[in-house]
C-alpha cells in the first residue's frame, strides 16, 4: 500500500517538475501554485499514511516549508515560493520513506518474533515429548520393579509354606522318634528289671564225684542250675 502511493507520489512529482520546467506554457505564478498543490497533496497524502505519528519530525518541517511556500507566493516571491513547495515534497517524501522503513523493520521484527516463538514452540513440545517418553520409562521400569517384587513375595510364601511343610514333618518324625525313644526306654527298663531278677533268682550247685579206686585223680564238676 504504502509503496504503491510512494511509486503514485514520485510519478506527480516528475509532472510536476516537468511542468516547471516549461516556462512557456504557464507563468511563473501559475508554476508556484501548482508547486504548492502538489505539496499539498504530497503532505495530505503522508498525513494520511500516519506520518503524524511514526516521523512527526519530517511531517512537520514539510509542513513548514509548505507554509513559507505559501507565504512567499503571498508576497510575490514567486521564485522562492516554487522552491519552498518543492522542497516541502521532498520532506514529505522523507515522511513516507521513514514510515515505510519503520513499517518494514516492524513487519521483520514481527516475523522474527514470530519464528522465535516458532522455535521456542517447537522446542517445549520437544521437551514435552522427551518427559513423556521418560516417564513411560519410569512407569515401565516401576511396572517391572512390582512385578517383580510380587514374584518375589510369591516366592517367599511358597518357601515359608515349604518350610511349614518341612517343620511339620520334622515334627512328626520328632514325635515318633521320642515316642520310640519312650519304648525302647521302657523295653531297656523291662529287661534290666528281668536280668536283676533272673540274677537274684539264679544259683550255683557245686558237686564232688569221687571215682573208682583205679583212678589216680579225683574230679570236682560243678552245675549250675537256673530256675526257669
Amino acid at each position: 500500500m504504502i509503496r504503491r502511493i510512494l511509486l503514485t507520489s514520485v510519478c506527480a512529482s516528475s509532472a510536476i517538475a516537468l511542468a516547471l520546467s516549461t516556462p512557456a506554457h504557464a507563468g511563473e505564478k501559475d508554476r508556484a501554485k501548482q508547486a504548492i498543490a502538489a505539496a499539498e497533496a504530497k503532505i495530505g497524502t503522508a498525513s494520511n499514511l500516519g506520518t503524524g505519528v511514526e516521523a512527526p519530525a519530517a511531517t512537520a518541517t514539510a509542513q513548514a516549508s509548505l507554509a513559507r511556500a505559501k507565504e512567499d507566493l503571498a508576497s510575490g516571491r514567486k521564485s522562492e515560493a516554487i522552491d519552498e513547495a518543492i522542497h516541502a515534497q521532498a520532506l514529505a517524501d522523507t515522511a513516507i520513506g521513514e514510515l515505510q522503513h519503520q513499517k518494514d523493520a516492524k513487519v521483520a521484527a514481527a516475523r522474527a518474533s514470530e519464528q522465535q516463538t516458532a522455535v521456542a514452540a517447537t522446542n517445549a513440545v520437544a521437551d514435552a515429548n522427551d518427559r513423556a517418553d521418560a516417564a513411560a520409562q519410569q512407569a515401565a521400569a516401576s511396572q517391572s520393579q512390582a512385578a517383580a517384587a510380587q514374584g518375589q513375595a510369591v516366592s517367599a510364601q511358597q518357601q515359608a509354606q515349604t518350610a511349614q511343610q518341612q517343620a511339620d514333618s520334622a515334627n512328626g518324625r520328632a514325635d515318633i522318634a521320642e515316642q520310640q525313644a519312650a519304648a525302647a526306654s521302657a523295653d531297656a527298663a523291662t529287661a534290666r528289671l528281668a536280668a536283676a531278677s533272673a540274677e537274684a533268682k539264679s544259683r550255683t550247685v557245686k558237686r564232688t564225684t569221687s571215682q573208682p579206686a583205679a583212678q589216680a585223680a579225683e574230679v570236682t564238676t560243678t552245675t549250675t542250675i537256673k530256675n526257669r
